[in-house]
């Protein structure tokens, strides 16, 4: 007697999600972890050194080399070299900012951004919050983020981002954010002036 199977649906992502993974996935061979929103483990492939979003507009202002540079909400989010998160407090103390209340925070291994949405891709019900590229990441990017030198480099015509000189910009302008809130000076849109320089 045969016995009739029912197929039951399995639960499929959300096609914000699949978009997502298909691109991360695709394009930049990292995956995503966990959702919704979907996610993007640090500490693997880069790590992070998160600013509030005035700070990371002053950042970006100066033209100081980055690597891809996401915004979510007021968090200003940019990309260094894996293991970058374990020498942050160390280079502040190297740039005597140690001691210093700076609202400068690294992610490394086991922390998590929200991942932005891919560039092109169409923005949620609330942009001002949602996760969106200032500087979307590209193909081989990780070769290419801020680091510390290593042994020899730093003196050559190709060099990449240099991880001192971001976290002493980073240092500053978080100390200049925290001042003129401090003095109650008003802020402008920050969300809008760094949706400028993607």
């Amino acid at each position: 007697m045969a016995v009739d199977t029912v197929s039951v649906p399995s639960p499929r992502a959300a096609p914000e999600s699949a978009a997502y993974a298909s691109w991360y996935e695709r394009v930049l061979g990292w995956n995503l972890a966990g959702g919704p929103p979907a996610r993007l483990a640090t500490g693997t492939r880069f790590d992070v050194l998160e600013v509030p979003s005035d700070a990371g507009a002053a950042v970006l202002r100066r033209r100081v080399g980055t690597g891809p540079v996401a915004l979510t909400g007021r968090r200003m989010q940019f990309l260094v070299a894996s293991g970058s998160a374990e020498e942050l407090d160390a280079l502040l103390d190297w740039l005597e900012w140690g001691g210093v209340a700076l609202d400068l925070t690294a992610l490394g291994a086991g922390g998590r951004i929200t991942a932005p949405a891919p560039p092109g891709a169409a923005r949620g019900a609330s942009p001002r919050e949602a996760a969106v590229w200032l500087r979307p990441p590209e193909q081989g990017c990780e070769a290419f983020l801020p680091a510390l030198p290593g042994p020899g480099q730093g003196t050559g015509p190709v060099q990449g981002p240099d991880l001192v000189r971001l976290v002493a910009a980073a240092a500053t302008e978080c100390h200049r954010a925290r001042l003129r809130r401090t003095a109650g000076t008003p802020l402008r849109s920050t969300a809008d002036q760094a949706l400028a320089f993607s």
